[in-house]
């Protein structure tokens, strides 16, 4: 009497362990499919990753540049000023072996960074650097007086008095908008990939992208501002006899970084509506995995209805 229960517990194992089996075969299929489904949206968020990374090291590039005068670091400056040959009010007609510049106890000329401000002689390079500080700001005013000898005086132009105490707010600004800018794109390199799971996240990634591509652009203007308006207001004295040469480098720095910054931003404001996202394809929306052939099928939910005509013979 036992061997019929014997019987139907050996098949009762054997087609649990053949659903089991079935389940684990469809659920890697779903896997795949979900996969193949969701690769176009997956390729592109690895894209605008890969557009973070390129901005945060042009950032900071920006961030690092003059901090010493080293032969890289040191050629990376907003502005640079050349008081080799300034003219002197107090002292007309003086004749000097070196620079003019030198003998008013002057360096041949003085570079601007994000962080400090470096100096140096034309024949030795730079050799000082200031300590970088947290909110530094370029003073020309003050460094040279400390500078100069007792009873050396420059006629520095009007508006350069003028413009010390927006130069003051803006470079503020500046130092603070590139910092936060290289922190949020740092993190959204390992952020960005989150729109791969959901559309929805597409929305809160996109505004963190815009918000860092704000700041990038507020903060490389102010920089290119800034050194413009350093250049106009010093050259067109022309008693004073003081170039001011704009640092290409790091103007084509921070423009390159937000325009990477930018294409990161338009892709995060595509993905809301576009490319297919493991919700869609797990809720129907946008794919559908067929449990029958266990392959990918694009319809959507409102599709064929054959079953339900099934039913509607049987029933008559």
């Amino acid at each position: 009497m036992a061997l019929p229960s014997f019987r139907k517990r050996r098949s009762a194992n054997a087609s649990s362990a053949d659903g089991s089996a079935k389940d684990g075969a469809m659920a890697e299929a779903e896997a795949a499919n979900i996969k193949q489904l969701t690769k176009t949206r997956r390729n592109v968020a690895l894209v605008s990753s890969f557009c973070y990374l390129l901005a945060f090291i042009f950032l900071v590039l920006v961030e690092i540049g003059n901090t010493k005068g080293t032969k890289v670091l040191g050629e990376m400056y907003f502005f640079k000023l050349d008081m080799a040959d300034i003219i002197p009010q107090s002292v007309p007609n003086l004749t000097l072996m070196n620079s003019i510049a030198r003998t008013l106890g002057l360096h041949d000329f003085y570079q601007v960074g994000l962080w400090n401000f470096c100096e140096g002689y034309e024949d030795e390079g730079i050799t000082y650097c200031s300590t970088p500080q947290t909110l530094w700001w370029f003073n020309p005013v003050e460094i040279l007086k400390n500078e100069l000898f007792a009873g050396a005086s420059i006629p520095l132009p009007a508006q350069v008095n003028e413009i010390l105490s927006l130069l003051r707010i803006a470079s503020n600004i500046m130092f603070g908008f590139f910092l936060t800018s290289t922190i949020l794109d740092f993190l959204m390199i390992f952020i960005a990939p989150i729109v791969l799971y959901s559309r929805w996240w597409s929305m809160p990634v996109g505004i963190l992208s815009f918000i860092a591509f704000i700041l990038a652009t507020v903060a490389a203007a102010i920089g290119t501002a800034m050194s413009l308006v350093f250049k106009y207001a010093l050259t067109s004295q022309s008693d004073l006899n003081i170039q001011v040469e704009v640092g290409t480098k790091m103007v084509a720095f921070m423009w390159v970084a937000v325009g990477f910054t930018f294409i990161s931003f338009v892709i995060h404001s595509g993905l809301c509506c576009c490319c297919t996202s493991r919700r869609d394809v797990r809720t129907g929306r946008r794919g559908t995995v067929n449990s029958t052939t266990g392959r990918a099928d694009e319809k959507s939910r409102t599709g064929n209805k054959l079953p339900s005509f099934g039913r509607n013979s049987t029933r008559s």
